[in-house]
């Protein structure tokens, strides 16, 4: 690139038809050192009103490297963002006005319950649309929104590296990846393909995770996929602001950078778009992108079957949602029709829908209605987009997403800021810009099956009042066992009920720690057909199925059971296994003896005595111990 030091500091900006009166001095008296390039960055950030970030620098020869890391910066912010640096600036200024005057995103907008599927688990209904979407999933792409570090949970790691459960050890991140190439062996073995189609894995990360990432799935072979399955897209974060009229925030450690924050996992579409990933896979045939986020251990319970309803209901856009009690502190699905004709289906956080409703003309607001749960189904942030016109949306918008600002104002007169702030994006936001006509709905599962997110740490989940969901790596946990358990019962078992224990000042349900790789039973017909007869688990039981072929048949466990066993060998497990197992002993958060991962949980497991078979040949096999 050409250096601008060849003309004087006046010829340069007469080039640029710009006055030096209309610069700031000591930007002038840097010209020499900067490319064209990065004079146009100083051009585009004086006309912004940004002269202020060039008020302390020095003189050229003084510092010069952090001028141009300063411009190295300015150009990374300018093109991360749709529309770049100015298109910022300009929408902060729109949205920060708003914000001073208290005007409310959804003025104009009346709320009404939006069309959807209820689904209840093992029925008819539900089955079919749980074959129709393994049928389906070698036409979708995953997408894993994880730029987040755990230290919210009380733990270093990145999250997806936090053990979902820990009787077999499986963090999130290997978890999702198993879940998924059993929804591609499955979707391959339903649809009687010749080949196996690899299912694209999209992982979102931050400057924060995104190298940690990368290490826990290379030491980890990938968890068995394929390496050229999955891609990494960083993102990057956006300049910080420091009053009303959107004047870009300084690092206060360092002169020459911007501060900067996360914009928000919203990102997530201009990254997709910007990367041609998506016409890659729309030129595969691929129909479908799921998006999911990074610490939901029973999320792929609920897959199959949502994706079969977006396939069978040719949702463009699919929400994934619980039952909500009204009032619960989670957004509803809601459909909003403005005054001018405009409507869409969107997640309204809990706090606005009820005032919103009360508006209306809704006298008792966010009410439950006569199931017993609010008509606004809780929003769990799980997207399923149909592949053709998200690409047609994100060509006319960039990838840009609807955006807010929430900034801490010192007191009434909201002239100033405690700190910074920026502007922030929500990935379950994007169908705020598409039109009436595109086919918006969702999905509602039971809660026990599909939602127990894993983001507070113990302290905090001690604090929270009796009857309200702890969200913490206990409660995430015993939620699986609890979900493994009730299939289980559905499809014939005897399961002995949960016993109440305390963790960490958590009083949670304890059922029998049941596990099992998503190949084993991916779909509830899946599981039901390896059932057979009369089988029990006692409470005090763990049980882990680490196989394809594995069937339980008059099988009455009261202890430990471990089954390995490769694709190509069929296992039958019957009769009377009676050992010691593996208990639960408590351990306190503080207690620094233990790791990290098991001290948020509060407890680690004795393994006192297990039976546990392994069978690496292929053949049938019979389990049955000699009494």
């Amino acid at each position: 690139m050409v250096s601008a030091t060849v003309d004087s500091e006046a010829d340069i900006l007469s080039n640029l038809n710009i006055n030096a009166g209309d610069w700031p001095s000591n930007l002038v008296k840097n010209l020499c050192l900067l490319s064209p390039d990065q004079i146009e960055l100083g051009k585009m950030l004086v006309e912004m009103g940004q002269s202020h970030l060039f008020q302390q620098w020095t003189d050229a020869g003084v510092e010069d490297d952090k001028k141009k890391a300063f411009f190295d910066q300015v150009a990374k912010l300018n093109t991360s963002y749709p529309g770049g640096l100015a298109s910022y600036i300009k929408n902060a200024r729109e949205l920060l006005a708003d914000s001073k005057v208290g005007k409310s995103p959804y003025d104009g907008f009346t709320p009404s319950v939006p069309t959807g599927e209820v689904l209840s688990f093992c029925d008819d209904n539900f089955i079919k649309y749980e074959e129709a979407g393994v049928k389906e999933a070698q036409n979708a792409a995953f997408v894993l929104v994880a730029g987040g570090l755990g230290e919210r949970l009380g733990y270093n790691g990145i999250k997806v590296a936090l053990l979902a459960e820990a009787t077999t050890g499986t963090c999130f991140l290997q978890l999702y990846i198993e879940a998924i190439l059993a929804l591609q062996e499955g979707s391959c073995r339903l649809t009687q393909g010749t080949f196996q189609k690899d299912i694209p894995f999209v992982i979102m990360t931050s400057d924060d995770t995104h190298t940690r990432t990368l290490e826990v799935l290379e030491s980890n072979s990938y968890f068995g996929m394929k390496p050229t399955q999955v891609k990494l897209l960083k993102q990057e974060k956006v300049a910080c602001l420091d009053d009303n009229d959107a004047r870009l925030a300084l690092d206060p450690h360092n002169k020459y950078q911007i501060q900067t924050k996360p914009h928000g996992h919203g990102d997530v579409h201009s990254l997709l778009y910007s990367s041609g990933l998506l016409k890659v896979w729309l030129d595969a045939g691929l129909r479908w992108v799921l998006f999911f986020q990074d610490t939901n251990g029973l999320l792929f319970k609920a897959i199959p079957a949502s994706l079969g309803v977006s396939a069978t209901k040719q949702y463009q856009v699919n929400s994934l949602a619980v039952q909500r009690k009204a009032k619960e502190a989670m957004g509803g699905i809601t459909r909003l029709t403005h005054s001018d004709g405009r409507s869409m289906v969107i997640n309204v956080e809990y706090n606005q829908l009820d005032p919103l409703l009360r508006a209306a003309g809704h006298p008792d607001g966010d009410a439950d209605c006569e199931t017993g749960y609010s008509p606004f189904p809780g929003n769990i942030n799980q997207l399923i987009l149909e592949l053709g016109p998200y690409i047609e949306e994100l060509t006319k918008t960039g990838g840009a997403i609807k955006e807010f600002v929430n900034p801490k104002y010192k007191d009434a007169s909201k002239t100033s800021f405690k700190s910074s702030t920026r502007l922030e994006c929500m990935m379950q936001d994007y169908p705020k810009t598409l039109p009436p006509t595109a086919r918006v709905g969702f999905t509602v599962m039971d809660k026990w099956l599909a939602y127990a997110p894993v983001k507070n740490n113990p302290e905090d989940a001690s604090k929270v009042p009796k009857g309200n969901p702890y969200h913490s790596a206990t409660s995430g946990e015993m939620a699986i066992y609890r979900a493994n358990s009730l299939i289980l019962v559905k499809a014939g078992v005897q399961v002995e009920g949960p016993v109440q224990q305390v963790f960490n000042g958590q009083e949670v349900e304890v059922w029998p720690r049941i596990t099992w790789k998503p190949k084993w039973g991916l779909t509830f017909s899946e599981i039901k057909s390896k059932v057979r007869q009369s089988c029990s688990v006692s409470q005090r039981s763990t049980m882990v199925l680490k196989g394809r072929n594995i069937f339980l048949e008059d099988l009455s466990l009261d202890g430990a059971l471990i089954i390995n066993s490769i694709d190509g060998a069929e296992v039958k497990v019957e009769g009377s296994i009676q050992n010691k197992g593996w208990l639960l002993e408590r351990i306190h958060y503080k207690d620094s003896s233990s790791p990290e991962e098991l001290r948020i949980r509060g407890f680690k497991i004795n393994r006192l005595e297990q039976l546990e078979q392994t069978y690496s040949e292929t053949g049938k096999f019979i389990l049955k111990p000699q009494c």
